[in-house]
């Protein structure tokens, strides 16, 4: 009931009295039972308030409710472009009435949206792909969510018909599609071209060999120097996650699991409860090969964990370690890790030539380096299959660089 999480009693008799009358008292249980805590609920139902004043000065009526949120958000988007003499609610107030709006769908209250088509079932050569990647190359679905952004602009110019696909179509469409975009960005859309086109030739649906017409933009491998923070600045990121409250105590497992074993953002975010194990002290990880490697877990990364798990994490059933601090609850996502390492880089005023997670495994596989570990030690650390990949990081001493580097040749004056 409205009264269970609402004080106000004139904050009730607006909502009682407005189009949403007769949904409220449930809006306000499902948000209880949704783990949102009563500080939450509260603001959240007044803030709902607000919008049903506006739906009813506005002319909508209950049948009209998503009409009226639509309404409402072009209202909001006038106001926000500075046109003053448009009325609209608060953002805060239009963020909770999408969740009402979530509500009535899951209670068929209105009729949910109809998703668009994916990409894959509107064209199943995309789905065909998918799969035989996942099967015959083990790329991961992230990687294959980027070659698909690709691929779609891709098969929306040249056409679904890979038998039309000529050298100087495939050509062009890279070129156009890598101009806005720098070095890097370019290099990862000739290998998703390059990738779909030796999947349509070992699928029989063109010749083959129609990939070695995307020539490479020029980059040399191992020229620039890995981007990182000092040791000092490291520590104060880490000590900038102090709180005792969930939030700090989840901040400072994952930033602690970042600095100390070079995860990656994504590695953190899929770690699972089977994936420690505590009596040997060791952390199985999973990285881009999906090959199951262990690490050791330090003694200080493992105590972060056990404080987090016992007094920080959300109440979730869910085999994952890391979970949101505010409901709903779910698991945490790489891009949420990212967010985690950007807020304590913010909070610890240092500023990091990678405002992410990354710059992190680059400082530890850097620090271990200057500390004399071996580039075969540190490889095994980050977990590359290469060790020209580990070689990147010979560069970062410049003292010892300066001792083996030969002086200038001196010329005679003519």
């Amino acid at each position: 009931m409205l009264e269970d999480h609402l004080a106000s009693p004139v904050t009730r008799s607006r909502l009682r009295s407005g189009p949403a009358a007769g949904y409220v008292d449930d809006f306000a249980d499902w948000l209880h039972h949704r783990d949102y805590k009563p500080t939450t609920i509260e603001p959240a139902l007044r803030a709902l308030a607000g919008w049903t004043d506006w739906m009813r000065d506005a002319g909508f009526s209950a049948c009209e409710l998503l009409a009226g949120y639509k309404a409402c958000k072009a209202a909001f988007d006038r106001k926000r472009r500075r046109r003053r003499r448009y009325r609209a609610p608060s953002n805060y107030s239009l963020v909770v009435a999408r969740q009402f709006v979530q509500f009535l769908q899951e209670r068929d209250v209105i009729p949910r949206p109809t998703a668009p088509l994916s990409p894959r079932v509107r064209w199943p050569v995309l789905g065909e792909f998918h799969c035989w990647m996942l099967e015959h190359r083990g790329l991961t679905e992230s990687s294959l969510d980027t070659y698909e952004s690709v691929l779609v602009d891709m098969i929306a110019i040249l056409g679904d018909e890979p038998r039309t696909y000529t050298a100087e179509a495939v050509r062009a469409f890279v070129l156009e599609r890598a101009r806005p975009h720098g070095i890097q960005r370019a290099k990862s859309i000739v290998v998703a071209v390059r990738a779909f086109l030796r999947f349509l030739g070992a699928s029989g649906r063109r010749p083959t060999g129609l990939e070695h017409a995307i020539p490479g933009f020029a980059s040399w491998q191992v020229t620039s120097v890995p981007r990182y923070i000092e040791p000092s600045e490291v520590e104060r990121v880490v000590d900038s996650c102090n709180g005792d409250d969930s939030l700090g105590m989840r901040d400072r497992a994952v930033v602690l699991l970042l600095a100390r074993l070079a995860l990656r953002a994504s590695e953190v975010a899929q770690l699972c409860f089977s994936d420690i194990d505590w009596r040997s002290g060791r952390i199985a990880v999973c990285g881009k090969s999906r090959r199951r490697e262990w690490l050791p877990l330090p003694q200080e990364v493992g105590d972060a964990i056990l404080v987090y798990l016992r007094r920080g994490r959300a109440p979730v059933k869910t085999p994952a370690v890391f979970t949101t601090v505010l409901a709903p609850f779910r698991p945490l996502t790489r891009a949420g890790v990212t967010g985690i390492v950007r807020s304590a880089l913010r909070r610890a005023e240092v500023k990091a030539p990678i405002n992410g997670a990354h710059v992190l495994r680059h400082s530890a596989a850097t620090a271990m380096l200057r500390q004399g570990a071996s580039l075969a030690g540190v490889g095994a650390v980050l977990r590359h299959r290469s060790p020209r990949m580990t070689a990147h990081y010979a560069k970062v001493d410049f003292g010892l660089l300066s001792e083996i580097a030969r002086p200038w040749p001196r010329t005679s004056p003519c």
